[in-house]
């Protein structure tokens, strides 16, 4: 079986191509699958996609056209895929249900205390020789509280670090964790745990009934000196409410390494290019928020967790094995 797997970056192509060694061949590409892109896939009864890759209506089409009838997703979301459509096709569809909890909880605490303790202005200055600490004051986290929005087993590690620091920690999601409860956590309403949290973290997916979580009414009920982190999905958050409040004066610091119209900016190199997403350029011009590119994850330790959990996909697909890891089943004729 032949795998072509799309949205590649320079330092995960080694590890994909080692981990398949000798199982079947893989052809890796840097190039994001689209519905332009998806004629590259024809006769390639597999494919792998990476997060920000577009599987809409017009992409699935293709896809099936093409002979293509498994897709391996590199990554625990799936909000860019029609699965109804997918399913309606016959296309089988995976994901990767679980990694390293550590790589995305630990990046989410890297932004809060960036933003809580200025360290992107601060090294700016001092590449300048500019050692001045005006500006640059922070704030203790220890005493204060974690608002944690998303429980799981990422949301748990990053109350276990914030129980590190002395927080006190307030939960919500639709069930509570006894992991998370053992930690000290006081589930609470999400009006509650927005007023009364110095940071809020984000680690739920992207849902239609999560979709915006964070509107303008939300934003309004946060603290006006709150930190604001969100590694999880950029749809969580209304980011042009997220401006206003910001224009006002709002929130302390705020840690985005997702944004909710991302697909065709991140991963990719813009730098020489004009980027005609004015609500992104806005929100880059505030010198207390950092934005980086969907790079959670990116550790060792999970990209390879996730590659091995995708090798595991399609061997479970070619031998037709039922898996924990299927969103859309096999069509029974193609069993």
């Amino acid at each position: 079986m032949d795998v072509l797997a799309f949205g590649v970056q320079a330092d995960e192509r080694p590890l994909i191509e080692a981990a398949f060694a000798g199982e079947c061949e893989v052809r890796c590409v840097d190039v994001f699958l689209t519905a332009d892109t998806a004629a590259i896939a024809h006769g390639h009864e597999a494919i792998s996609t990476s997060v920000n890759c577009e599987l809409g209506p017009e992409t699935l089409q293709a896809l099936a056209a093409g002979g293509t009838r498994m897709v391996a997703q590199r990554s625990t979301g799936f909000n860019n895929i029609d699965l109804d459509v997918a399913e309606a096709l016959g296309l089988t569809v995976f994901r990767v249900s679980s990694y390293s909890p550590y790589s995305v909880a630990e990046f989410a605490w890297s932004l809060a205390m960036a933003v809580n303790r200025n360290l992107v202005r601060a090294a700016i200055r001092t590449r300048d020789f500019d050692f001045r600490l005006h500006g640059l004051m922070g704030r203790d986290l220890h005493g204060r509280t974690a608002g944690i929005i998303g429980t799981g087993r990422i949301g748990t590690a990053f109350a276990s670090i914030a129980r590190g620091f002395g927080m006190r920690l307030l939960g919500w999601d639709v069930h509570e964790n006894p992991d998370c409860r053992a930690l000290g956590m006081e589930y609470v309403d999400r009006d509650r745990l927005l007023r009364e949290s110095d940071l809020v973290s984000l680690h739920v997916p992207l849902l239609p009934t999560t979709a915006h979580l964070l509107d303008a009414r939300a934003l309004r009920l946060m603290k006006d000196d709150a930190l604001l982190v969100n590694s999880s999905r950029g749809g969580l958050i209304d980011t042009e409410a997220l401006v206003g409040e910001l224009r006002k004066g709002r929130f302390a610091g705020v840690g985005l390494d997702v944004y909710e119209a991302e697909s065709g900016l991140f991963f990719l190199d813009k730098s020489l290019e004009g980027v005609d997403d004015d609500v992104l350029a806005r929100l880059m011009t505030f010198p207390h928020v950092i934005v980086t590119s969907h790079q959670a994850y990116y550790t060792e330790d999970a990209v390879g967790q996730i590659i091995a959990a995708t090798l595991e996909n399609v061997r479970d697909w070619g031998a037709g094995r039922r898996s924990p890891n299927v969103i859309v089943p096999r069509a029974p004729e193609a069993v």
